[in-house]
């Protein structure tokens, strides 16, 4: 007899079936959709609460990197109110992202709020998702040339029928034909059919160095003159030629890639040099000639001691872009003839270091960016070591002459790596901070929100009360 099994449908961990899981996933869609959109709501009415004016000292943000008040631009687009620029900080420490992310938040609300209108109805309508608006609100605002609220306008017009399904291909082509219809670039003599290319110098030399390979590779493309081209191509040649006389079992690719770094690092020297001219001050090596790699890079490796040697580990970490670094790769680096090496003292982060005065050595700076690493401020990633460094509590200049205590002074838990920016906020603005601990800073934000900083991130000091709990979904 044949006994039929009753097979019963696949279900996922949480007991539901195949459909049951789609309809759960399209409405998890549904919900993030609608929270995205009234994250950008709110985002705009958190500027409208904070205009320029609303804040001492508040300044809209700008380019020209100066320390006190800054020019007021805006965020957004021609057309956009100002934001003032210390509340941009505070709406990031709430949301658990950097500055720069809730700027770049607020920017598109405003973008779409004002110069977008029938965009932002569709997001606020769950018609678009508002990653989708913000792909374009982020084209608009940083369309160079910049777009008119007129030419904005046209923008959303054309993007509001297609809004669903727009391609970053398709967004391109359209602000490049909007800039063309509303004649907002300057006459480009390149384009002239017939006599264009007498204006067009394509020479470059390009380093991509965000593009990093896994084995420590950059990419590095260049057009030049055509006699330079062959004179270089042969010089690789050559090159790789005598890397292969030498031993090396390299592809050729390989070997001319490295002909290419050996160029750089002694072809220049020997040409400034070979007539006897000299340079103040230039460490030679062996051979009479400069050091060529300037580069300077600091990478920390940890270490072990086993008996009386010192054991590293095989991968480290570079400073420069916060890149992991192989033990092996830095070796080959110091192998380089041409390569000045400097092996610097190390410096415990937890001794105590002091100074008189307000002036800030060498050592004790070192020792603040080691430990600190980025700036302490919430969730902020900028590197240490391009950092201000900051008295925690600031130094008077006046006590020792008036007689009291130095409340600032200058030494280890008293001083602390902040951004320009940061910096700034904190100076200028009711943000304020503490240091509890050698690296460990407690921040208070102007409305008493509370963030702990120290070496494994950023996290709330306060739980969320009920005043913040979330209000009830929307229909």
């Amino acid at each position: 007899m044949i006994e039929s099994l009753e097979r019963t449908p696949e279900t996922g961990a949480d007991g539901l079936p195949a459909a049951g899981l789609l309809a759960s996933i399209r409405h998890a869609r549904d919900v993030e959709n609608d929270t995205t959109a009234r994250q950008l709501d709110l985002a705009a009415q958190w500027a409208d609460l904070h205009p320029p004016e609303s804040i001492h000292h508040a300044a809209t943000f700008s380019d020209d990197g100066r320390w006190g008040r800054e020019l007021e631009i805006p965020i957004a687009g021609e057309g956009c109110p100002m934001v003032a620029e210390f509340s941009i900080a505070e709406l990031g420490a709430s949301l658990g992202t950097s500055t720069t992310a809730a700027k770049r938040l607020v920017g598109h609300a405003l973008e779409l709020r004002h110069r977008l209108p029938r965009l932002w109805a569709q997001v606020q309508s769950g018609r678009v998702p508002a990653w989708r608006a913000r792909a374009v609100a982020e084209a608009t605002i940083h369309t160079t040339p910049a777009l008119t609220p007129e030419a904005a306008a046209y923008v959303d017009s054309q993007v509001a029928a297609v809004a669903s399904r727009i391609g970053p291909a398709q967004l391109d082509r359209l602000v490049a034909e909007t800039i063309e219809r509303y004649d907002l670039d300057a006459v480009d003599p390149s384009t002239d059919p017939e006599d264009g290319y007498l204006h067009v110098d394509p020479s470059h030399a390009t380093l991509h160095s965000d593009d990093v390979h896994y084995a420590g590779m950059m990419r590095f493309e260049a057009e030049l003159d055509i006699a330079d081209a062959l004179d270089l191509d042969r010089a690789l040649a050559r090159g790789a030629e005598t890397l292969k006389g030498f031993g090396s079992e390299a592809p050729l690719d390989a070997r001319r890639s490295a002909a290419l770094g050996d160029l750089a690092r002694t072809q220049t020297a020997l040409d400034l040099f070979a007539h006897g001219a000299a340079v103040a001050g230039t460490t030679k090596t062996a051979d009479g000639l400069p050091v060529a790699r300037e580069v300077v890079l600091h990478a920390h490796f940890d270490a072990t001691t086993v008996g009386t040697d010192t054991v590293f580990e095989t991968t480290g970490r570079l400073e420069e872009r916060q890149r992991l670094v192989l033990l092996a790769q830095v070796q080959d680096w110091c192998a380089d003839t041409r390569t000045k090496v400097t092996i610097a003292p190390v410096v415990d982060v937890n001794a105590h270091l002091a100074a008189p005065g307000y002036d800030i050595p060498a050592r004790l700076r070192e020792q603040v960016v080691l430990r600190d690493q980025t700036c302490v401020f919430p969730h902020c990633s900028r590197p240490a070591r391009s950092c201000d460094i900051d008295h925690v509590m600031a130094y008077d200049p006046d006590a020792e002459a008036e007689g009291r205590p130095q409340p600032g002074p200058t030494q280890t838990d008293n001083l602390t790596a902040l951004c320009r920016s940061h910096h700034r906020l904190k100076t200028h603005s009711a943000w304020h901070y503490d240091m509890p601990g050698n690296g460990v800073y407690e921040w208070t934000s102007p409305h008493g929100h509370r963030y702990l900083r120290d070496h494994t991130g950023t996290g709330p000091l306060d739980p969320r009360t009920d005043a913040e709990a979330p209000p009830p979904d929307r229909p």
